[in-house]
């Protein structure tokens, strides 16, 4: 629907079809969808006229000179679409109407003082002018989802979410500044203490404060007298020509984004109030709860519920069982459904009672006829009717939820007629246990334990140990045979095994994947097996490779992944003939060195992927990087640091405490990093032979061209400000310092990379590099 919505947009926004870009609108002037046409800021920056919108048309204003069209500004978002014949008029009485054919007339704006003109600013104001040439209404005064450069958000004043990108109405969200200081988003269904999922922490500043953002991208607070409170983001490093915008989104989560002039792809995220995107209170429906899975928002069901619509989950579920009324004359014995650490709207609750256990908390429930569901917590029993609502997992609440659900109907007297029941049970097992017992005896005795058995019994153990690592899924030999047609279409192969294009199904239909085949000897192939099934698996961030599954039959050792079809970086980089431009490049050095950060810092167990290189790096549709093959990965328990293992990785891009035979760390990845920057910054391999002979080691090149201030010849024929230039150079050469411990932490090369911190200049490169070991000269000019 957003691609539909966008080719609407493109044909219908045509500048061709656009009126003049005279600043001043004259009474008189009108515009209509039919006729193609809207109102232009003088440099053509912002529109404002009717767009496409469901079966109709809005008013609204948007970016013009970029291919998204994106719309900052809705007139009454939640009123029907205008028909293709309504007309949008400055009248000579100096109002500014919507008048449809048929139906009320719609004013904008007009009332009470007279215009004179209008104009579309290029700020992204639509504004009225009056008599006096005074502005008497603007459009910055009544904000949607956006606000802009210039615009700030005032007291009491609020920006509510869309319903999705492709419909404008109200959504669920707002961000609201208030009148104490504080910048707060709450669901829109719900305002006040216990609501909040995101807040500026001004509540100190009191009356008067307003968000602002400035076109250089700071996002930032100001109190009554004009004074900056605090910051929400860093200032944006710019990118060419920026242009920015702040929209709290469908999701709930407030964004800036940045669009730049050297980019041709979607606008980029700069920062926003969440990274969880489960945070958002109420983004599920009712008796629904949100988690996260691979970095999305997931909608779930409590057992017992499904989804009211399979297609739009986020509606919320409903109970699939019925309770029976009890009664005074009929009881009924329930059995609970349980949930541990999830919050709901507990302020729903209409009884609150003290139980000392959980169990005293469903016998209250059992006993009260209207309770549905019970919140216990610290002795605390809350009882609630169905809907629940705002359900999130949130593990610091210790809260577990009781969903009754139905059990035994029953009447005056059957409780003694049930034990009786019970008794005569319990006796009868009591006289069977002896012979049951011998009976397990015998059969154990006489079971057949052929050699056949014992190597399937010993398979399914350890496939089962395999999978309480991760959970992956299994599959068979036969499956990945048919998946690629007995492996015909071979995609890569590496060190230890050789990859594969494949088929497989799934609910939501096929799916394209790429299955990796371990070709070594049984004990290394299940030792890497079982190395890159816990490096891999326990990781969800979007700059790695996803592993979908594996298959552990007999000396077959298979990997699924995710299939990237745009290939590895080092085919950008050194093979197409296409070039990368400069953000390009920028971006995907940022993407990998996220992807370290995360493995490096952020994982349960941190994970040394030892073998980082263009060819391990994969391009998703997007051209985000993505970090592949973690079959050398050298796992670390939370309370190790180090780790001795026999070299590893490839010649070239290996640390020099691989060679000198110290203990690993972390640092050896960024050694590895601070490499292959360098061959993205400059297009090239490390080491090539047909250039001139000071140029032929990529790394003594940067080193040289750095020390003589003339790093622009690492980018010959490239419009690069040599300032963004040096910045790459120097953290790249600071991550390939021979000490390890001299080298920075992925964290510091990332906030280095976004321009958040300064780079002091980096001390000169010693042995390992300027006089590289003679035995390994030859494996560092052929190693591809």
């Amino acid at each position: 629907m957003a691609f539909l919505l966008l080719f609407l947009l493109s044909f219908v926004f045509n500048p061709a079809n656009a009126q003049s870009r005279s600043s001043i609108i004259e009474p008189g002037s009108s515009l209509s969808p039919n006729n193609n046409s809207y109102w232009l800021s003088e440099s053509g920056q912002f529109a404002f006229g009717f767009y496409p919108y469901g079966n109709g048309y809005s008013v609204g204003i948007w970016f013009e000179n970029i291919p998204q069209k994106t719309v900052v500004w809705t007139l009454n978002r939640d009123d029907p679409p205008f028909t293709g014949d309504a007309t949008l008029l400055l009248s000579t009485q100096g109002r500014l109407t919507v008048r449809p054919t048929q139906g009320r007339e719609v004013l904008i704006a007009g009332v009470a003082n007279a215009a004179s003109s209008a104009s579309m600013l290029d700020s992204g104001n639509f504004v009225l002018f009056g008599s006096s040439s005074g502005i008497i209404w603007q459009s910055f005064d009544f904000p949607t989802d956006t606000i802009l450069p210039g615009q700030p958000l005032v007291v009491n004043s609020k920006l509510v979410s869309d319903v999705s990108e492709t419909n404008h109405t109200s959504g669920k969200f707002q961000i609201i500044m208030q009148d104490d200081g504080n910048l707060v988003q709450y669901p829109v269904e719900a305002v006040g203490v216990g609501f909040s999922y995101w807040s500026s922490e001004t509540n100190h500043v009191g009356y008067g404060a307003s968000l602002n953002l400035d076109s250089e991208g700071l996002l930032y607070l100001q109190n009554a007298t004009g004074f900056n409170i605090t910051s929400l983001n860093n200032k944006v490093a710019a990118t060419g020509k920026s242009i920015y915008r702040a929209t709290i989104d469908a999701d709930g989560i407030f964004r800036l984004y940045s669009h730049s002039s050297n980019r041709l792809d979607n606008w980029f995220i700069e920062w926003s109030s969440s990274d969880n995107k489960c945070d958002p209170i109420g983004l599920c429906g009712e008796n629904s709860y949100c988690f996260s899975m691979e970095g999305e928002p997931v909608c779930q069901c409590p057992p017992r519920f499904v989804y009211i619509d399979e297609e739009h989950k986020d509606l919320g579920c409903r109970k699939n069982y019925s309770l029976v009324a009890c009664t005074e004359r009929n009881y009924q014995t329930f059995n609970f459904s349980k949930l541990v650490d999830f919050s709901w709207k507990d302020s729903d609750s209409y009884l609150n009672v003290s139980a000392r256990t959980e169990n005293d908390c469903r016998s209250e429930c059992s006993r009260d006829c209207n309770c549905e569901a019970a919140l216990y917590n610290n002795q605390s029993c809350k009882m609630l009717k169905l809907p629940l609502r705002f359900g999130r997992r949130d593990t610091s609440s210790q809260i577990i939820t009781l969903l009754k659900i139905a059990g035994e109907l029953a009447g005056p007297g059957t409780r003694k007629r049930k034990l009786r029941i019970d008794i005569l049970i319990t006796s009868l097992a009591l006289a069977c246990s002896t012979l049951v017992f011998l009976v397990v005896a015998a059969i154990g005795v006489l079971k057949y334990r052929s050699r056949v058995q014992e190597y399937n019994r010993i398979l399914c153990s350890v496939n089962n140990r395999v999978a309480e690592d991760v959970a992956l899924k299994s599959f068979t030999l036969e499956e990945l045979k048919d998946a690629t047609n007995n492996f015909v279409e071979e995609i890569g192969k590496g060190a230890y095994g050789t990859v594969f294009r494949g088929v497989i199904s799934e609910a939501a239909g096929e799916r394209m994947v790429a299955i990796k085949r371990l070709e070594k000897v049984v004990a290394e192939g299940e030792r890497e097996f079982r190395n890159e099934m816990k490096a891999i698996g326990i990781t969800h961030h979007k700059n790695l490779v996803r592993l979908l599954g594996y298959c552990y039959d007999g000396t077959d050792r298979l990997l699924v992944y995710e299939y990237m079809k745009n290939g590895s970086l080092a085919d950008f980089l050194f093979k197409s003939k296409l070039k990368i431009n400069w953000e390009g490049r920028v971006e995907i050095v940022l993407n990998i060195a996220r992807g370290l950060c995360y493995l490096h810092e952020e994982c349960e167990t941190q994970i040394i992927h030892c073998d980082i290189k263009p060819e391990n790096i994969l391009m998703d549709d997007n051209g985000y990087a993505k970090i592949a093959d973690f079959g050398l990965a050298k796992l670390l328990m939370p309370n190790q640091s180090k780790t001795y293992t026999g070299l590893r990785g490839t010649m070239g891009y290996v640390a020099p405490e691989w060679v000198w035979n110290l203990p690993i760390t972390v640092k050896a990845d960024v050694y590895s990093f601070g490499i292959m920057l360098f061959e993205i910054v400059c297009c090239r391999r490390r080491v090539e032979a047909d250039v001139p002979e000071n140029e032929q080691f990529l790394a003594d090149w940067v080193y040289d061209c750095f020390k003589a201030n003339e790093v622009e010849m690492l980018v010959r024929n490239e419009e690069v400000t040599k300032s963004k230039l040096e910045r790459m150079v120097k953290v790249g050469l600071w991550c390939i310092q021979d000490e390890a411990l001299s080298r920075p932490s992925m964290k510091e090369v990332t906030l280095m990379l976004e321009g958040r911190v300064n780079i002091p200049d980096p001390p000169l490169l010693r042995s390992f590099l300027r006089s590289p070991d003679p035995l390994l000269l030859g494996s560092f000019v052929s190693s591809p």
